[in-house]
């Protein structure tokens, strides 16, 4: 690759004693994996720079599925997580590495993703509702095409006080069925417009989007929502669950 691209650090481990391998979200070119030769030497002036939240531009080489890291270079400084706001940006920073293909263009989730990071960097109480309307966004670019303002059977309007149950591939048919699965017509109006006014449309937010994203997820689970259940038995104070 001849030019420059910007990006951030999903992930990163050691390769070798001085190198390090890297999974990267790229703005044109999706994730991308590239070894970071000498990048954890002594000398290497990439050591403060290769971290997650921080803003890069980069540039690598090479041919098959991993590439070598050429020039990186940090815009600007990384994005302050701290607390929950650092568990929950570990839990996207997973979620881009597990459903992402390699090589892909994502250039609008890039942004999605930047957005994100940046209301985690602002917000000082909850993480909910960055995460929720992240992860909408993530099911949007991923093809995941639902429409929660039609009723599935009929193609009538939903309504606020109906109650509509979610059929995966089918979308959301009226049913006087009330379960984990059922939604009502004012929750699936959250859903499509991103906006979640109070607890009821934010909890139904997250019980969606967790069904929804498992089939790409496989049953492997995400370290990061275990090392967030152990930030929050550590803070009994906190009213947020896992994310």
């Amino acid at each position: 690759m001849e030019g420059w691209e910007r990006a951030f650090v999903l992930h990163g481990w050691p390769y070798s004693e001085t190198s390090l391998m890297l999974d990267l979200f790229t703005e044109g070119q999706g994730r991308v994996r590239l070894l970071a030769k000498g990048a954890r030497s002594r000398r290497s002036n990439l050591k403060g720079c290769l971290q997650p939240f921080t803003p890069l531009l980069v540039r690598w080489g090479g041919r098959g599925e991993v590439k070598t890291l050429r020039n990186a270079e940090a815009i600007s400084l990384g994005l302050p997580l701290t607390g929950m706001m650092l568990y929950s940006g570990l839990y996207v920073n997973e979620l881009l590495s597990r459903v992402l293909e390699q090589g892909t263009n994502y250039s609008v989730l890039f942004f999605d993703y930047l957005q994100c990071l940046q209301a985690l960097a602002a917000e000082e109480s909850s993480p909910e509702v960055a995460l929720r309307q992240f992860e909408l966004a993530l099911l949007g670019h991923l093809g995941y095409g639902l429409d929660f303002l039609h009723c599935a059977g009929s193609g009538e309007l939903v309504d606020d006080g109906m109650t509509y149950r979610y059929r995966e591939e089918k979308g959301f048919i009226a049913s006087l069925v009330v379960d984990h699965y059922s939604f009502t017509g004012r929750e699936l109006r959250a859903l499509a417009e991103r906006q979640f006014p109070d607890p009821t449309t934010l909890r139904a937010a997250k019980r969606f989007t967790r069904m929804a994203l498992k089939p790409y997820l496989g049953g492997k689970p995400l370290k990061s929502r275990e090392l967030f259940r152990q930030f929050v038995r550590k803070q009994p104070d906190t009213p947020v669950d896992e994310a």
